[in-house]
This record gives structure tokens, C-alpha cells and sequence, in this order.
């Protein structure tokens, strides 16, 4: 039985794939992004009001790609082994991809904000956004901090 479960670990190993493929095609979805923001910006010359908004959006798209990939590697190195790779780049621990997840979305949700206020169509609604996407990152950034006192 002992054997089994520790053999067992290598179930991880569909997570850690999956998250790969999923950073892979996100990489490819903000290359795609960015071949097309190129496009508006030739076709354009730079005139059109969206632009910064779409470069954001690029940078929001790779930041997901580089937490999934980060997440396959941490998955990795906690159930399997060690990997030659930079510190920073791993969790050693649920608590720290938690911690790491949560201050994604929070960024996330900041990023979509940004984009949600320059279109600014109604102001009831943005500041019902604003208060919805303040709410969660405060909630989110509280259980973070608990997460780590917990720890010390």
C-alpha cells in the first residue's frame, strides 16, 4: 500500500501538463494580441484612442501565461522533485501559490477596471464596478496576509 501511494504523486503529473498547455496557448493567445495591436497601430499611425488599453490587455495575457507555467513548475517541485530554476520563480508551499494566485487577480481585476473605465458609459455602473473590484482585492489581499502571519 505504501508503495502505491507514493507512486501515487505521479497523478499530478495531468495537473502539471495541463498548466502547461494552458501557459502555452496563453503565450500564443498574447502573441496574437500583439501581432494584431501592431496592425491597429500601423493601420491607425498610432491615432487610435485604445491603444494603451490594448497593451495592457497584452501585458494581463502574459502575466496569466507566466502564473500558469509558474503554477506547473511549483506543482512539479512540490510532488515530484527538485528543479534548477530561480527561487523566486517557485511556491514551496499551498499557502505561497495561494498568496500567488490571489495577487494575480487581484491585478487582474485592476487591469479589467482600467479597461471598464475608459469605456465609462455609465458612471452608476462603473462605480458599482469599482466598489465590486475593491471589495474582492480587499478580501483577497486580507486572506493573503492572514495566509502569512499564519506561517510566522
Amino acid at each position: 500500500m505504501k508503495k502505491i501511494l507514493n507512486n501515487s504523486k505521479f497523478i499530478v503529473f495531468l495537473a502539471i501538463i495541463g498548466l502547461m498547455i494552458d501557459a502555452l496557448f496563453a503565450f500564443i493567445w498574447g502573441i496574437i494580441k500583439s501581432v494584431k495591436l501592431i496592425s491597429i497601430i500601423m493601420e491607425s499611425y498610432g491615432q487610435e484612442r485604445l491603444i494603451t488599453i490594448y497593451f495592457i490587455q497584452i501585458m494581463d495575457s502574459f502575466l496569466i501565461a507566466i502564473l500558469l507555467f509558474i503554477f506547473s513548475v511549483s506543482i512539479y517541485e512540490l510532488f515530484i522533485g527538485k528543479l534548477d530554476l530561480p527561487e523566486w520563480m517557485l511556491s514551496h508551499s499551498f499557502e505561497e501559490l495561494k498568496v500567488k494566485l490571489s495577487n494575480v487577480i487581484v491585478l487582474v481585476l485592476v487591469i479589467k477596471f482600467v479597461e471598464k473605465l475608459v469605456e465609462w458609459d455609465n458612471a452608476k455602473d462603473t462605480l458599482m464596478y469599482a466598489i465590486s473590484v475593491t471589495l474582492i482585492s480587499a478580501i483577497l489581499l486580507v486572506l493573503s496576509n492572514f495566509s502569512h502571519k499564519d506561517k510566522d
